[in-house]
């Protein structure tokens, strides 16, 4: 089980700076956001071969496989082809998928846009296995996606698919809405579980709100999680949509992101 961090969370910090500093504070391994005009495998794989950090996972663009309009879905589609060649290049094992962040309903119908996911996902699926990556589908609170939001919804979407390639991302700040016990929700994701984001129930670090992280790293053991664990925490403030919350920010999310390693090292070792 390595621990990684996103790099969303340092917004427009030249990717070498962020690199160097997740190397400093000790983490594993980085969540790379998937902003392919920003950077190239060739130039990124010497700078984390150096620092000693993988590429554990990609997030997308905000790209939306269930729009109602066939155009926008065919754009999605070619994004998400380009996210799984950029991670094929660096040697990325998984990226996430989810729908748009931030269209909280339906623009036709509730089942009519699940299935334009399913079927986005599924034409991605074969060649993602070709690529030796996997997808992973983020169950997102209510008040950001209207698609996927539990544990249950997420699993019942990947037994449809029914493919090895694809499985579960589940995240402990949007658990933290969704779920009655998150502990369960990741007992019910089980082996189709292939990836694990942290935050406290506030989007702090670990140890600032009142998440029980001793419960579901027990429910992680339970299941034989061992996959990698990404922390997603930001400074305090308003706007869940991005990182940037106001004077003193970066000092406050590199504080957040130490006492959550620590927090995570001492979960593994008890």
């Amino acid at each position: 089980m390595r621990f990684g961090a996103c790099t969303w969370l340092f917004d427009d910090m030249p990717i070498a700076r962020v690199v160097e500093r997740l190397a400093n504070l000790g983490y594993q391994g980085l969540e790379l956001k998937g902003d392919l005009a920003s950077y190239q495998a060739a130039t990124l794989r010497p700078l984390l071969r150096d620092l000693g950090l993988p590429v554990l996972s990609i997030t997308p663009g905000n790209d939306d496989l269930a729009y109602p309009d066939p155009h926008i879905r065919r754009q999605a589609l070619d994004s998400y082809r380009l996210l799984l060649e950029f991670a094929y290049d660096l040697g990325c094992p998984i990226i996430s998928c989810h729908g748009a962040v931030g269209r909280i309903r339906p623009l036709t119908s509730q089942c009519e846009e699940y299935a334009y996911l399913r079927q986005g996902v599924a034409r991605l699926a074969d060649e993602a296995q070709a690529a030796g990556v996997r997808i992973v589908m983020e169950a997102l609170n209510r008040y950001e996606s209207h698609l996927l939001n539990t544990a249950a919804q997420s699993r019942a979407f990947v037994e449809e698919l029914n493919h090895p390639a694809v499985g579960i991302l589940l995240d402990a700040y949007h658990m933290n809405i969704e779920e009655a016990s998150p502990a369960e929700a990741i007992r019910l994701a089980g082996d189709r579980l292939f990836l694990f984001h942290v935050a406290d129930s506030n989007r702090a670090g670990l140890g600032r709100g009142h998440t029980d992280f001793h419960a579901q790293f027990a429910a992680l053991r339970s299941i034989g999680y061992s996959g990698d664990v990404i922390v997603e925490c930001t400074a305090s403030g308003p706007d869940p949509f991005t990182p940037v919350k106001g004077e003193g920010w970066r000092g406050e999310l590199e504080l957040y992101l130490k006492e959550s390693l620590d927090s995570l090292r001492s979960h593994l070792a008890s």
